[in-house]
């Protein structure tokens, strides 16, 4: 029986045709001459405090306030909250509202539940009013300085749609420069920001400071980094831009230690798409919800793709490489200047991807064991990331610029841009229209050993000596490889595997992935081919380099996971169905009991808590549970470096579903060298340790690998 619970099916479907919408009060004119709200107009750092269920506007949880942490009168807490266009939160007792949300407003902080009061509406009595975390009203002095609750009527957006109204707008000054976003019921949201002017092309991204005092809109997303399929208007190589969601706009971030103490750690995303496509505006990484959720500060990022971002020759001492990667440096640098103004703690960024996202972590990582003179990280999570054979070669060992040449000149040929002169065949290919650079017969797409930023692999090898002495979680989809392999119309096993370019011989002749004798023999052979493809993609490697990382000391700790769930997003899903559970009579979304491949991507919509927000109904009453015991392993891990939550912070925020689960279970142990644990992240969730190792080392990929 499972540990998780939800609201009932039938609710969710009812509520899922009939969305309810939050109507606004009226408004009180704003008292003040600031034009936009900031933390310095209100004289007070600001939170969004609410439960956020996941289940969007579907929630039956629907208080959110605003919280003004300075101390105000009565008079000033109502000019404040009208300066956001609110009123002071009225405090409803009644059965409509759950308080619970609000013994958040203690977590970590060492008072009594009813010792710290917040200033609320004194209407309707006209009494001032204030209420404490358990929701306790007590009458107060109108003239004594509280903390104030403000009502948050803001709604929630949906996919690709957010209400940017003017009376939902809020500023943040980060360096003289004043960035004008908005917020919704769940956190502040600044999107489209530019993290570093657009380099000249196969030049290196740099952070420039701000050298004047300006206002930027921060409403809308920037164009995306430009890509196969996309137009002018919406792909651009003016593409160096980032967004943020966050729950808490400080004051005065750097003035004292108490307000350095309450930035919230901060969770930097690393879109995948195999270094040839993606954005941070892809809507499934909306970060509002984990935000929200985690009390985290999210971030997600652009970089160049293709060949804008990774061509790189070898006899063209200006073309290098890693164009892409710096990008992601640069992104950071940004952060590690300005994240502190929007709440997020400098010191305390975790990077985390998923596939080429995933393997830009670990480039991340090997420049940082090299280079001690770029921005560092607290943790780093690492999901799907490709390792090992055919396809995943090039992601996680780096071609040098000699092997990579080999590989990119043929786009000097197809570009017209071959020439003895490589200044000029420099100046040629700037000159090349840039969609032939990302869209042509052959693209480049793999970080390479530039000599500059990546010298080396990740040091996991004896001898390295190249620690980084941070957290790591890493893991995989259970059926990982199931998308890059093919659904052939054969029942010859190895001519599957020859066609995806494995060594069919040494396969078959192991013994150790029988044909399974189902009734379809296409689907047999199938289950072979994704079998292998995920062991020799993802799976052997990847416990691999937990192995060496563990008995080589290369991190602080190590924790490992499969993911054995998977909500298949719309925008992917090769092979179909195989990617989907099975639909039956009684369950027309698909039954999740019944055996189904969980693909690479199948987290993704879990792990941001994005479902409803991209309008995918739960196929089931698991599917929203089982995303926000995710929601809450990623933020913990970000927030304790533990993926364990904390027990004091779930029982603060309310968060049954997910106390639940782990009050089941033992504390997540990271790996170690005579135990390895890999937690099997599914409706009940088990530890063991590592799987396929058997098949593993008959691909000649064993757990030794990076110990020679």
């Amino acid at each position: 029986m499972s540990s998780f619970s939800s609201l009932p099916l039938k609710s969710i479907l009812s509520l899922f045709l009939f969305s309810l919408y939050y109507t606004a009060v009226s408004t009180t004119p704003l008292t003040t001459n600031c034009t936009i709200p900031t933390p310095q107009c209100l004289n007070s750092s600001l939170q969004i405090l609410t439960h956020n269920d996941l289940y969007g506007n579907f929630s039956q949880r629907f208080s959110s306030v605003l919280v003004l942490h300075t101390p105000l009168t009565e008079s000033s807490a109502s000019s404040a909250c009208s300066l956001l266009h609110e009123n002071t939160w009225p405090g409803d007792t009644t059965s409509t509202f759950d308080l619970t949300f609000l013994r958040f407003l203690n977590y970590g902080k060492d008072v009594k539940d009813d010792a710290r009061s917040y200033r609320i509406s004194s209407k309707p009595s006209g009494k001032c009013k204030a209420m404490t975390a358990k929701g306790k009203i007590r009458e107060v002095d109108c003239q004594k300085a509280l903390p104030v609750l403000c009502s948050n009527f803001a709604g929630l957006g949906r996919e690709n749609w957010s209400d940017t109204a003017e009376r939902w707008r809020v500023g943040v000054v980060s360096q003289e420069q004043t960035f004008v976003g908005y917020r919704d019921k769940l956190s502040f949201r600044f999107l489209g920001l530019r993290y570093a002017p657009q380099p000249a092309r196969f030049a290196h991204a740099k952070y420039v400071p701000p050298s004047s005092a300006t206002t930027i809109s921060a409403l809308n997303y920037s164009k995306q980094c430009l890509q196969s399929g996309c137009t002018n208007s919406t792909c651009s190589e003016d593409c160096h831009f980032l967004n943020i969601w966050t729950p808490y706009l400080p004051l005065n971030p750097t003035s004292s230690s108490k307000q350095k103490h309450q930035l919230k750690p901060v969770m930097v995303w690393i879109h995948g798409g195999g270094f040839t496509s993606g954005a941070g505006s892809d809507p499934t990484f909306d970060g509002g919800n984990m935000a929200s959720r985690g009390d985290v500060v999210v971030v997600t990022i652009n970089y160049r793709l293709g060949s804008l971002g990774f061509l790189a020759l070898n006899d063209n001492s200006t073309i290098t490489g890693n164009y892409g990667i710096v990008d992601q440096l640069t992104a950071l640098e940004w952060l590690h200047n300005h994240v502190s103004d929007f709440g997020g703690d400098p010191e305390n960024i975790t990077i985390f991807g998923q596939s080429a996202g995933a393997a830009s972590v670990r480039a991340l990582l090997a420049i940082m064991a090299e280079r001690r003179d770029i921005p560092k990280v607290a943790g780093a999570i690492m999901m799907s990331n490709p390792n090992g054979l055919v396809y995943a070669s090039t992601y996680s060992e780096y071609m040098s610029l000699a092997e990579a040449e080999v590989r990119n000149k043929p786009i000097l040929s197809e570009t017209g841009c071959y020439n003895p002169d490589k200044k000029a065949e420099l100046t040629c290919l700037r000159a090349v229209e840039p969609f032939k650079l990302v869209s042509g017969k052959t693209v480049a797409r793999y970080p390479v050993i530039d000599g500059i930023y990546l010298k080396s692999d990740l040091p996991l090898r004896p001898g390295d000596k190249k620690l980084l002495e941070i957290p790591i979680l890493q893991g995989i989809m259970r059926d990982d490889g199931a998308p890059f392999s093919k659904l052939i119309p054969t029942t010859n096993v190895s001519q599957a595997l020859t066609q995806l370019e494995f060594d069919s011989a040494q396969i078959v002749s192991s013994n150790k992935f029988p044909t399974p004798h189902g009734n379809n023999a296409t689907l047999n052979v199938f289950n072979v081919t994704a079998r292998v493809t995920t062991d020799a993609e993802f799976r052997c490697l990847g416990q691999s380099t937990v192995a060496a990382a563990v008995k080589n000391g290369v991190f602080s700790k190590v924790y490992g996971y499969e993911i054995h769930r998977a909500y298949q997003i719309v925008e992917w899903s090769p092979n179909p169905p195989t990617c989907l559970p099975p639909v039956t009579p009684n369950h027309p979304l698909g039954d999740t009991s019944q055996e189904y491949f969980r693909c690479h991507s199948g987290e993704l919509y879990y792990v941001f808590g994005t479902l409803i927000r991209q309008g995918q109904p739960p196929r089931d009453e698991l599917d929203i549970p089982f995303s926000q015991y995710l929601v809450d392993t990623w933020t913990a891990f970000a927030r304790e470096k533990n993926p364990h939550p904390d027990r004091d912070f779930l029982e603060a925020r309310g968060f049954t579903n997910t106390s639940r689960i782990i009050g089941k279970l033992m504390e997540w142990r990271p790996s170690s060298s005579g135990k390895p644990v890999v937690r099997l992240l599914d409706t009940n969730v088990k530890d063991v340790e590592y799987t396929e190792v058997e098949q593993c080392n008959a691909l000649g990929l064993p757990l030794n690998y990076y110990f020679k």
